[in-house]
């Protein structure tokens, strides 16, 4: 671990009490933890930050940052008898996502079946399940555990499943709970998804998710660099939900589809200049429409 390193709880630390200097003489001589009691002691309010740093230092960055998922990558590594569980954390959004996947892999939207699971919706589940696996359909079944008596007759159809379609497959959604099915946890593919944090994660996990092809759209030479801007800006707002409902920082819902609804905004336009020989970019034009978009999901 080196010096910058180290100091980082430090510096967190430093900034409190305010004004005065820490009341120990051999502060450097402490170890990690120990700064990290004496930052509990004098300011708790950043003890949360105060860890990630901790465990950042002594374990390594990767253990504080979250995993983009790559659907793709999931539904390879599934198949038609290993269910994909999506075990569920505030603002993720599977469902979409899964819809998303069928588009780009071409998968017809008429084989798409979500159901989302509560009181009396067993005999609906269990028929699209079971039609599901013989038609090959890909079936979600969502928050799983408002219904985990359900869960225990779907174990039993995924025991009792004899030839299903190549294509079938089963997507279950669930809060984390301690009595969903074991049976079903072994014979599945989990999944943990929870919203990239940071401006750095959130960028990734936008650039993921825009193709090559929407990138060759568009001959303009700035069309890559708005691009970039634009997913900055869009990552700054997706960001700022950490602070909740404060002032103007309500919980946004400024979603994928609506960064690909302003990026065809600069497709048009930006096509537009290079077919009128237009050498000035129509600032204006696009601050207003991606405005509004963004102040649209915003407000509503």
């Amino acid at each position: 671990m080196g010096g910058s390193n180290r100091s980082r709880i430090a510096v967190v630390l430093q900034q409190v009490p305010r004004g005065r200097k820490l009341p120990l003489n051999n502060y450097d001589s402490l170890t990690l933890f120990q700064k990290l009691m004496l930052l509990r002691c004098f300011r708790i309010d950043r003890v949360y930050k105060g860890i990630v740093h901790y465990v950042a230092d002594t374990m390594g960055a990767e253990y504080t940052v979250s995993p983009i998922v790559n659907y793709e990558s999931i539904l390879d590594q599934s198949s038609c008898v290993t269910p994909v569980v999506f075990i569920l954390s505030p603002g993720a959004d599977p469902a979409a996502e899964v819809s998303k996947l069928g588009e780009r892999i071409g998968f017809p939207s008429s084989r798409l079946k979500f159901i989302s699971l509560g009181q009396g919706q067993e005999e609906a589940a269990i028929n699209m399940f079971q039609v599901g696996y013989t038609r090959g359909n890909w079936v979600m079944l969502q928050n799983c555990h408002l219904l985990v008596r359900f869960l225990h007759v779907l174990e039993k159809e995924l025991e009792d499943m004899a030839k299903p379609h190549e294509e079938f497959r089963l997507w279950l959604t669930t809060d984390p709970i301690p009595n969903f099915p074991i049976g079903i946890l072994q014979r599945s593919f989990k999944v943990v998804t929870e919203p990239p944090t940071g401006i750095n994660l959130n960028m990734q996990n936008t650039f993921q998710k825009v193709t090559n092809e929407s990138l060759h759209t568009c001959a303009h030479k700035a069309y890559h660099q708005l691009i970039y801007i634009l997913t900055f800006f869009h990552s700054v707002v997706l960001d700022r939900r950490k602070y909740g409902k404060l002032g103007w920082n309500i919980s946004y819902d400024f979603n994928h589809s609506d960064f690909d609804v302003c990026m065809q905004i600069i497709n048009i336009y930006l096509n537009k200049t290079l077919k009128n020989n237009d050498p000035k970019i129509p600032w204006a034009t696009l601050r207003y429409l991606i405005g509004e978009v963004s102040v649209f999901y915003l407000i509503r």
